[in-house]
């Protein structure tokens, strides 16, 4: 990687992952999207071919113009966290990263030719060192994953549908692309909050980091396990008009509950697919031409299902039981019409016993497939 500026270790030992694909710490929703646009010919030129009607370019010249641009004479320490995590990730080229004034804690990734990371001034004053690497880190993971591209095609249709309000029609159909990129973004999130967990490893860092996110610079008020079981609380208490209220809270949010967030990246940290990654484990990217579409649906299905059959939340335990019931109900219909066909030619004179036997091998039958 010569003269990329990679030839300097990161500043403490950490594990560099050459060649990792963004599929290894992606989420499993997240990934189905991702493998199936990539498979795509033609997807990506598409995109940028949309570049003159998007504020890509808009947005670059207000950020090189409003804000400071990182780099070895200017927030040296970002640009230094930033060279690691690309170093860390294998990520060649190194984003452009500005700094800009707003004392909301925020960071972002943008951009369709090249992404852009876009740090506010209010995050890097809460965050110490080691979480503000968990955050590089997970900036430069939502740009080896390609985020940047549909982030801003997410913003180009949310203004989109402001203005186009008042046509009938319109504004629903803009708004339900809208929904479906938000649910996907969230998901992606977390895929990213991942990334920044890879380029970091340091899990209490990442966790501090999201506290410090929803309750401020007062860590000696808080606490982890604490925070934790407040994503528990939220996931299990309350009835089912509480679960309404959850679905109509998160709808037009971008990112995932902080508390969600941060439960989420403790339960990945302590996987097995996270430890595979740690001991170089990991699916390249040069493997990723051959990654099977169908495989991806297939894990994000399984994974929706999973969350449906664990989740404590009342709706999702409702969806659950209703699902389970409706397969019970199939059952015992099998069960009743494999007996009645099986009494039926039998003949009268041996019905009951054989259909007894019949329904025996019904149950039997409908416990293989399940």
């Amino acid at each position: 990687m010569t003269g990329t500026g990679f030839e300097k270790a990161p500043a403490r030992d950490r594990r560099r992952f050459p060649g990792i694909s963004s599929r290894a710490y992606e989420h499993p929703a997240d990934r189905s999207a991702l493998v199936a646009l990539r498979k795509l010919s033609g997807f990506d030129t598409a995109f940028k071919a949309l570049s003159g009607l998007l504020p890509e370019r808009s947005l670059r010249l207000l950020f090189l113009s409003d804000s400071v641009r990182v780099g070895e004479t200017q927030f040296p320490h970002l640009y230094a966290m930033l060279r690691d995590a690309c170093y860390i990730l294998d990520l060649e080229k190194v984003p452009q990263m500005y700094v800009q004034q707003d004392p909301k804690p925020n960071a972002m990734c943008i951009g369709l030719d090249e992404p852009i990371i876009v740090v506010t001034t209010g995050l890097v004053e809460l965050l110490d060192e080691e979480e503000m690497r968990a955050v590089v880190g997970h900036e430069v993971g939502h740009a080896l994953s390609g985020h940047s591209v549909y982030r801003t095609v997410l913003l180009f249709l949310t203004n989109l549908a402001l203005k186009v309000a008042w046509i009938p029609l319109g504004n629903v159909a803009i708004m339900a692309i809208v929904t479906a990129l938000r649910e996907w973004f969230r998901k992606s999130e977390l895929s990213a909050d991942r990334a920044g967990l890879l380029v970091g490893q340091d899990v209490n860092a990442s966790m501090r980091g999201l506290m410090k996110i929803a309750g401020g610079n007062h860590l000696h008020e808080m606490n982890v396990d604490a925070f934790l079981a407040q994503a528990d609380e939220y996931e299990s208490s309350g009835d089912l008009r509480d679960s309404v209220l959850k679905i109509l809270n998160v709808l037009p949010r971008t990112h995932p509950f902080t508390t969600v967030r941060a439960a989420e990246l403790r339960k990945w940290s302590q996987n097995r697919d996270y430890q595979r990654i740690m001991d170089g484990h990991y699916p390249r990217r040069d493997e990723d031409k051959d990654t099977s579409v169908s495989d991806s649906f297939r894990e994000s299905a399984s994974h929706y299902a999973d969350t449906v059959r664990t989740s404590k939340d009342p709706l999702m335990k409702l969806v659950g039981d209703i699902a389970g019931g409706a397969g019970d109900l199939g059952g015992r219909l099998r069960e009743k019409f494999t007996g009645a066909a099986t009494t039926g030619a039998a003949g009268s004179g041996g019905g009951g016993g054989t259909g007894g036997g019949s329904g025996t091998e019904g149950k039997g039958g409908a416990t293989e497939q399940g």
